[in-house]
């Protein structure tokens, strides 16, 4: 079957936006070709940073016909229905539409509308030139007299449709003036010439001919192999960034790797700001010696094969290199020459948010509220407001303004550096954690204090100002902040009650359950176990943890089943009766061994579940509840809950609202499936 080609030719495409452009090019292109009628085998999008392609296989030559029906109005009505009807049907008359009846509804008309197929270049002709005019760019240019976007100017276009041994077509259309062919380019300095190209498999061939990769995911495994085998042979390993090797295979198409190297006097640098400085200014790798120390070595990605095996590029990066580190140096040494709280009265300038003052009163803001969280995590309180007074603090230093991503950490070392106990400098660091689902918790006493008065500040501040995140958008990573203090009280193990309010509260139980669910706990017992009022984290944890155990548990299933039962009954009856039965059984009006052997077994569960539940020991109180499946089932066996006595009646039902409120006293079982 035919074969779509299309390449897409322009000026360098930024790197941070070509893997996203190839999965738009795919999407669009393919959703286009099923609503057209021309369903396909396979797809594949590439990219490099000076072209967009695809490739599409198993095209049909043309769409196939289709028959569609469409159902008009009665018969006898209105006029200006009948018009919309033959509009949208293509009728000139309604001699052209058919009158069928439905018993209820009595007679309609009925359009039935031919529509032929047609030729996949005529289909393709159309559809290609409006995707490049509606391709969605994040950012994209004009250029000349035309009105066209694209990210860079687009040079040239490709786009062949035909069999495997066929000669194939060009696909007919103009974009910006520019019309499509079936010529590329290869490498820009290393084969620049024009490239015929009939279909994807020459076309692959020939660019790899002409220096340049097309896949994506091949150069960074080129980059990868050939830094990890160059490091090997010095006897180094590569500090592993996949960020910077996506970006890196996004800046090149015909990848070649080189090894320079630094003066070992920089290595008195904190290492994160030498990988920092290379990282962001030449975008080349560092590496690690034996020992697992910085080496004063770095890994560089060339975009061609250099005739002197690369001397000059090498040098001209250690260069740039060398010229980098002497700034951080400096940074480095004049931050260390200043005590970090004097950079405090900066942050009076800073603002932090127009509604929510400086970055300085935000800081008087955490100071006081670390105190107040200090004590209830075990931290001392003056530490936790002596941490909390720095943690900002490195903002307003030369490393941190020059290298923004290392704030925090910065700080720990300049806190380090003028003598600050060991925890307060880790506190500095550590509050912004965790950043992700990946990052590392704060741990200590002190570092949790003013973590968690971080992010409750920034949450409680923009709830205060109506700015909270709306569907996909959140400028302020405010689910971000509500999931680190998840995880911070969650991962260890305290006992911190969310004093905020019910909406703001209400958001942390959306972020909760989205955490539970991605470690794996079913939708259904999270809801089980999260009431509106429900503000102790570390309390839905574990009920969700020991409910989970519980119902994984034959007994458990069982149980839940008896209480399905018994809720629906009761449900029933109190609907029927007007009234909610309160759960207090007479013994003097049980008349069967299986209800007073229930009623029996209700008490004492009760009593220790509600014992387990003063211990935070949920686990325990599962088990007990399982405890209840055999009595549970021998009284549904036995007993008619409906008796004519009305007394024995109500008994009954009291006793089923026993079990109901005692299964309640860990989590609501009318919100589990099953």
């Amino acid at each position: 079957m035919p074969e779509l080609l299309l390449e897409l030719f322009s000026e360098e495409i930024p790197a941070r936006f070509q893997r996203r452009a190839a999965d738009d090019l795919k999407k669009a292109v393919t959703n286009a070709l099923v609503d057209a009628g021309l369903v396909y085998e396979g797809a594949k999008a590439f990219v490099t940073p000076r072209r967009l392609a695809l490739t599409v296989t198993g095209l049909p030559a043309r769409s196939p016909d289709t028959r569609e029906e469409k159902k008009g109005p009665k018969v006898g009505a209105p006029q200006p229905a009948i018009d919309g009807f033959l509009r949208s049907a293509g009728l000139s008359s309604l001699d052209q539409a058919k009158v069928e009846s439905d018993p209820k509804k009595g007679d309609f008309y009925v359009a039935h509308i031919n529509k032929p197929g047609a030729e996949a270049i005529a289909l393709l002709s159309g559809i290609l030139p409006k995707i490049l005019s509606e391709f969605p760019w994040a950012k994209s240019m004009r250029w000349g007299t035309g009105s066209f976007n694209w990210v860079r100017p687009l040079r040239a276009i490709t786009a062949t449709f035909g069999a495997e041994n066929e000669e194939p077509v060009v696909i007919p259309f103009a974009s910006n003036a520019i019309a499509s062919g079936q010529t590329t380019f290869g490498h820009r300095f290393l084969a620049p010439e024009a490239i015929k190209v009939r279909r994807f498999d020459d076309y692959v061939e020939a660019l790899e001919r002409a220096k340049v990769v097309l896949d994506i995911d091949r150069r960074k495994d080129i980059i990868r192999n050939d830094a990890e085998q160059l490091a090997f042979a010095q006897g180094l390993t590569v500090i592993a960034d996949e960020g910077l090797l996506e970006e890196v295979a996004g800046l090149v198409e015909w990848p070649v790797v080189m090894m320079g190297s630094f003066d070992p006097e920089f290595l008195k640098l904190p290492e994160e700001v030498i990988i920092a400085t290379i990282r962001a200014n030449q975008k080349c790798f560092c590496l690690r010696d034996a020992s697992g120390k910085l080496a004063p070595n770095f890994i560089i990605t060339a975009n061609t094969t250099a005739t002197d095996g690369g001397a000059v590029i090498t040098a001209g990066n250690e260069r740039v290199i060398r010229a980098r580190l002497s700034d951080a140096a400096f940074f480095y040494q004049g931050d260390l020459a200043m005590p970090l709280e004097h950079g405090l009265p900066k942050l009076e300038e800073t603002v932090f948010h127009a509604k929510l003052g400086s970055q300085f009163a935000r800081v008087e803001r955490l100071v006081k509220l670390a105190g107040e969280i200090a004590p209830q995590v075990g931290a001392d309180p003056e530490r936790a407001k002596r941490a909390a007074m720095l943690a900002k603090a490195d903002l307003t230093t030369g490393m941190v303004g020059e290298f923004p991503e290392l704030q925090g950490l910065m700080g720990r070392y300049y806190a380090t550096a003028q003598g600050e106990p060991a925890d307060i400098a880790t506190a500095v660091e550590m509050h912004y954690k965790p950043l992700g689902p990946t990052d590392k918790v704060p741990t200590e006493p002190v570092s949790i204090a003013v973590a968690l008065a971080d992010k409750l500040d920034l949450l409680t501040g923009f709830w205060a100002i109506d700015e909270k995140p709306t569907g996909s958008r959140d400028p302020f990573a405010l689910r971000r902040a509500a999931l680190g203090v998840i995880r911070i009280i969650s991962e260890n193990g305290l006992r911190f009650p969310l004093k905020v309010e019910a909406d703001l509260l209400a958001f942390f139980h959306d972020r909760l359950k989205v955490s539970l669910r991605d470690s794996g706990a079913r939708h259904d017992l999270v809801d089980a176990v999260i009431s509106a009022d429900s503000n102790d984290i570390l309390q839905i944890t574990q009920r969700a943890e020991a409910l989970s155990a519980l119902l994984s548990s034959a007994d458990g299933q069982n149980l839940l089943a008896g209480y399905k039962r018994g809720a629906n009954i009761l449900a029933a009856e109190e609907k029927k009766d007007g009234k909610s039965y309160a759960g207090v059984v007479s013994q003097d009006a049980l008349k069967l061994p299986e209800e007073t052997a229930l009623a029996f077994a209700v008490d004492a569960v009760h009593s220790a579940v509600s014992n387990h539940v003063a211990r935070d020991d949920y686990r325990g109180a599962m088990a007990e509840l399982a405890t209840l499946r055999a009595p549970v089932d021998a009284f549904f066996t036995a007993v008619l809950v409906n008796d004519a006595d009305p007394a024995v009646r109500a008994n009954r039902l009291n006793l089923l609202a026993r079990l109901r409120d005692t299964m309640h006293l860990v989590a609501d079982f009318g919100k589990v499936a099953g």
